[in-house]
């Protein structure tokens, strides 16, 4: 494996021998080769469209919404059609979407889809926009035209990403509750697991960016044995601090996990403190997960390089859509490291994560279920099915989904934002 961890381990039983501060040189060296390579891995193809072979002009790219969730929906000259959904930000959004992003994809080729995303990234000073605002309104537009390109094939996503490398996704049940007492929360988790059949769960430490704040008092403390005292110890354990702590309190906190043999600790301290992160890493065996709050392919390869996180977290909407984070995961994939998706996908749009899993070969043990999704019903022809703790994945053509043609016309001539 291509991380620091690895690189020490291989010193062991001559470090001894090293001056610290060849050491570190010698680290510091590693890193650097290590980010040149990601930087390549990131520059490569991502999508194979090659039995696509006359242009797709995109005449199109709409904002609709049926007053309860939000839709973009592009058409192109020839007549082919996409539709994807939003995540709930599009609510106040939509005014980057309508002004900065969608007029840009007007009249180009789809087939440029990767060049695209790149190219409205720096069209009319978007770049001095680069976070989640940007970057969702993108993810949005991506995800349209991926699904008409899929139609157009008639391949589903994976297919045009490299190929279908998995048909179902394990799920680990995610908890975002944090008013809970620890006792509270087992019960409430306990439930879950019985009703699914999903074993793996994650759940809330700290009080989210609470500067070392705990939600309750002594919650985390207590919750963490608990969890696995009341689980037992064939279920899978995740725990997500969204940013809780400084490095001493993670530390505290992710020795704790280690004792109840977690898979992850996820975003122990705020996202955007890199060199906190990964000294917290450094501390721990447990690995560090982090990413969902990420807007830069640059801070991804930082962290991968020097093995501040042990798993990727890129969020699809939040980092631009499919294309950016195949990107990332290639990059996490030659360091060694998997990659669990952050959800701010809604309903339908959890498709998207399990299409990225579709072809994705270094995806992480489990990915995140939220119960209530709609799976199934008007949405998915055939509908997905959750058996022996995963999700199938969407098996027609583009995203898959089967939203009805009275739908879509509903939307198109009474549903358009403006």
């Amino acid at each position: 494996m291509h991380n620091r961890r690895a690189f020490f381990t291989s010193l062991l039983g001559t470090s001894l021998l090293i001056p610290t501060s060849c050491r570190r040189a010698s680290e510091e060296a590693r890193n650097k080769n290590l980010s040149a390579a990601l930087e390549k891995i990131a520059l490569e193809k991502v999508l194979n469209l090659e039995g696509i072979k006359s242009p797709v002009t995109i005449e199109s790219v709409r904002l609709l919404t049926d007053g309860k969730e939000f839709f973009v929906h592009t058409v192109s000259s020839e007549g082919a059609e996409g539709i994807s959904i939003t995540n709930v930000r599009a609510r106040y959004l939509y005014p980057i979407f309508q002004e900065l992003v969608a007029p840009f994809f007007i009249g180009k080729d789809a087939r440029d889809l990767e060049q695209l995303i790149d190219g409205v990234y720096v069209h009319g000073g978007n770049y001095k926009l680069s976070s989640l605002a940007l970057w969702c309104c993108v993810a949005w537009v991506e995800f349209s035209l991926l699904d008409m390109l899929g139609k157009i094939s008639g391949k589903p996503l994976g297919e045009l990403f490299g190929g279908v490398v998995r048909n179902k996704v394990p799920v680990y049940i995610a908890s975002g509750r944090r008013e809970t007492t620890p006792e509270e929360e087992v019960t409430l988790l306990a439930q879950a697991v019985e009703e699914t059949g999903i074993n793996a769960v994650k759940f809330k430490v700290g009080g989210r960016m609470s500067n070392n704040a705990d939600s309750i008092p002594g919650r985390t403390e207590a919750l963490i044995p608990l969890v696995r005292k009341k689980l037992g110890p064939d279920v899978a354990v995740h725990a997500d601090s969204n940013g809780s702590y400084d490095p001493p309190k993670a530390i505290e906190v992710g020795k704790l996990l280690e004792e109840i043999e977690a898979v992850f600790f996820e975003e122990p301290c705020p996202f955007d403190h890199l060199e906190d992160t990964r000294m917290v890493a450094d501390a721990l065996e447990i690995p560090v997960a982090g990413g969902e709050q990420e807007s830069s392919e640059r801070r991804f390869r930082w962290m991968i390089a020097n093995d501040a996180v042990q798993v990727v977290q890129p969020d699809l909407h939040y980092y631009g859509g499919f294309i950016r984070a195949t990107r990332v995961a290639r990059m996490a994939s030659y360091a060694g490291m998997p990659v669990t998706l952050h959800l701010s996908g809604e309903g339908i749009g959890y498709a998207d994560m399990l299409h990225f899993c579709s072809f994705t070969p270094n995806i992480g043990p489990y990915q995140e279920y939220k119960r209530g999704v709609k799976y199934s019903g008007r949405w998915f022809d055939p509908p997905l099915k959750l058996l022996d703790g995963a999700i199938s994945v969407p098996q027609g053509p583009g995203l898959g989904t089967s939203i009805d043609r009275q739908f879509i016309n509903g939307l198109v001539s009474g549903g358009q934002v403006n």
